[in-house]
């Protein structure tokens, strides 16, 4: 087991495209990571260069004491899953699992050894002398995963292994994965799309966009603070609502309702608000134009519009709802971005303001 650490770590590509610029992390030895961010941020590419795949253009990767910028994959400790598992069709799991492990020339009866209690950790005792063709595609996954364990490596890279499965099936993997990381306490570092699979992995998570990290945390505390519209939009389902507002004489106002008083100039600015933190009102709140339902069984998912701006809130099911509604939130519940530059602002409305609780 081992810490990662990323100094000033950047990639550009013959040509001039950059795909990650100036990332800094400091993963403990233990720690589950998880990169989470849109397609094309960099994610997958900063994966690969603490792997030794790809080519680190500025910057250092240490893991455990040693800088590894230029050790090959082989020599880093390290032992990656893919998303496309990358087994040798030609051979039985047994022989899929143990096959690093021969050409580090590991005495046999510890490959055996070895390759037994990977087996029984993932209940794959039965399936050892089969080929990947007679597998599912969670037993593949789960074969891919032996692969990683057997070596007992300084740490386990993922990259997006769960893309290919079924929803079901990733609500299942992901489970496994995360008790069988916490059983082993090695250092995790996993790539993902999926916000919500980021959210269930991670120690903390490092949301990032255009090849730069917007936020690093808690799953929680990002969700519940976002640093950014960016990160605000990302993490969580359905997203947070953004919506344009201005402060005049002191004042916050939004779709020409006033909610509260406030220490800032004349600006307009951006209201973040969660879809389950906003509440129905009979009268006085914001006019909300009632658009499209959708029935989540648990939950109900109101979209409309608000003076244009579209508009998401969670109702528990069952209730008739008017054409026009009108909402109001407590005063906790506002988050306040710049509209320019898109950051969290220190902002925040006056305990005695006159919010639309």
């Amino acid at each position: 087991m081992a810490a990662i650490t990323l100094e000033s770590v950047g990639k550009t590509y013959a040509g001039g495209t950059t795909a990650v610029s100036e990332v800094s992390l400091s993963v403990t030895d233990g720690e589950f990571i998880v990169l989470v961010g849109p397609s094309g941020c960099g994610k997958s590419t900063l994966l690969r260069m603490v792997a030794g795949l790809e080519e680190i253009t500025t910057g250092t990767v240490t893991i455990g004491d040693r800088v590894v910028n230029r050790l090959e994959p082989a020599e880093r400790d390290i032992a990656m899953v893919f998303q496309n598992y990358a087994l040798y069709p030609h051979m039985s799991v047994r022989e899929n699992m143990s096959w690093g492990l021969k050409n580090r020339r590991i005495p046999a009866p510890e490959i055996a050894a070895r390759v037994e209690e990977a087996a029984r950790m993932l209940e794959l005792q039965a399936h050892l002398d089969r080929k990947p063709r007679a597998l599912s595609g969670g037993q593949r996954q789960r074969v891919a995963m032996g692969r990683a364990i057997v070596r007992q490596p300084a740490a386990f890279l993922f990259d997006e292994p769960l893309s290919n499965l079924d929803a079901k099936l990733r609500v299942t993997m992901r489970g496994e994965i995360r008790r069988l990381q916490k059983r082993l306490g090695t250092t995790a570092l996993y790539v993902t799309h999926d916000q919500l699979e980021a959210m269930t992995l991670a120690d903390r998570l490092v949301v990032l966009n255009g090849g730069k990290i917007e936020q690093v945390g808690r799953p929680l505390d990002v969700y519940h603070r976002p640093a950014s519209t960016f990160v605000a939009a990302f993490i969580g389902a359905p997203a947070m609502n953004l919506l344009d507002a201005r402060i005049e004489a002191g004042r916050l106002a939004l779709a020409g309702v006033d909610l509260g008083a406030i220490d800032s100039g004349p600006r307009m600015v951006t209201l973040g608000i969660r879809a389950e933190d906003l509440r129905l009102r009979t009268s006085g709140g914001l006019p909300f134009h009632l658009d499209l339902v959708e029935d989540l069984g648990a939950a109900r998912l109101v979209h409309g519009f608000v003076e244009g701006q579209p508009l998401c809130l969670s109702l528990p099911p069952g209730r008739e709802l008017p054409a026009v509604l009108y909402l109001g939130a407590d005063i906790g519940a506002w988050h306040i971005f710049d509209t320019i530059t898109g950051r969290r602002l220190s902002l925040a409305l006056h305990p005695g303001a006159r919010v639309l609780a």
